[in-house]
């Protein structure tokens, strides 16, 4: 069963004096229900560009993004997203922040609790309930974030390189992490990265973007089993899979620098 599907989605750009930028030739993907997708693409070939229109908080030129069978219109609670940037309220608290949604929802100060108290100790950061988000590292903030998204009990999280703006051994950390709650929860996953270890390492599947204007080139399935452990990232079918997605980004960098 698709809990994704996203039918003839493309994106054209207009600027003010009336110049296009074609940002997504039409894609058509489907997102099985509790699948875990890594998009993967060069530098600025639209697959961000296709989480936001996944998100609604982007409208597409053409096609249409059904999710369970309902056609997404524009934000909902129904998708969780998290972005590279720390998207928290700096006056909040990491309680607080995690139970925003909740609160906007109508829920009862005692279910709010109760979620936030689940997901704050899920992502290790029990203790830190009642700190604001400069008191806390970058991995930190990117924890309270993925925490807040799932408290909200999405049907799909969205991802926009979540890890990107992480020190490596943090980044690693943070892969772990969201592995592990993914593999106890198995919720529905597309998460968009330019980080061919990290596309591997996280996805039961890689799908991978053309250079602009973007269009899924290829689909790849990764059959690592469950659970994980960064040690994967050694073993011979892990650098033959690395290798045959780097000659792929590889082909599609070299053929957006000739345009």
């Amino acid at each position: 069963m698709s809990a994704l599907s996203i039918q003839q989605v493309s994106r054209t750009f207009v600027n003010p004096r009336g110049g296009q930028t074609q940002a997504l030739l039409p894609v058509d993907f489907e997102v099985r229900e509790n699948d875990f997708v890594t998009i993967l693409g060069p530098s600025g070939c639209g697959k961000s560009t296709l989480l936001r229109i996944v998100a609604g908080l982007d409208t597409p030129t053409s096609g249409r993004v059904l999710l369970d069978g309902e056609p997404v219109t524009g934000p909902g609670a129904d998708r969780g997203m998290v972005f590279q940037s720390y998207t928290l309220f700096p006056w909040l608290t990491i309680e607080q922040n995690v139970r925003f949604g909740l609160r906007e929802r109508g829920m009862s100060l005692a279910e709010q609790r109760e979620r936030s108290d689940f997901f704050i100790a899920r992502v290790g950061l029990r203790g830190f309930e009642h700190h604001y988000p400069k008191q806390l590292s970058g991995g930190m903030q990117q924890r309270t974030a993925i925490a807040r998204a799932l408290a909200n009990d999405p049907k799909i999280l969205l991802l926009d390189e979540p890890f990107g703006a992480l020190d490596n051994q943090t980044r690693v950390l943070m892969q772990e992490l969201l592995l592990g709650i993914w593999e106890s929860a198995r919720k529905t996953v597309l998460f968009v990265t330019h980080d061919i270890d990290e596309a591997i390492f996280m996805a039961n599947r890689v799908a991978v973007f053309s250079a602009r204007p973007g269009r899924i080139k290829t689909e790849i399935a990764v059959d690592f089993a469950h659970p994980r452990h960064y040690t994967i990232k050694t073993s011979p079918e892990f650098s033959a899979l690395k290798a045959r997605l780097t000659e792929e980004i590889r082909t599609e960098a070299m053929a957006s620098a000739e345009h």
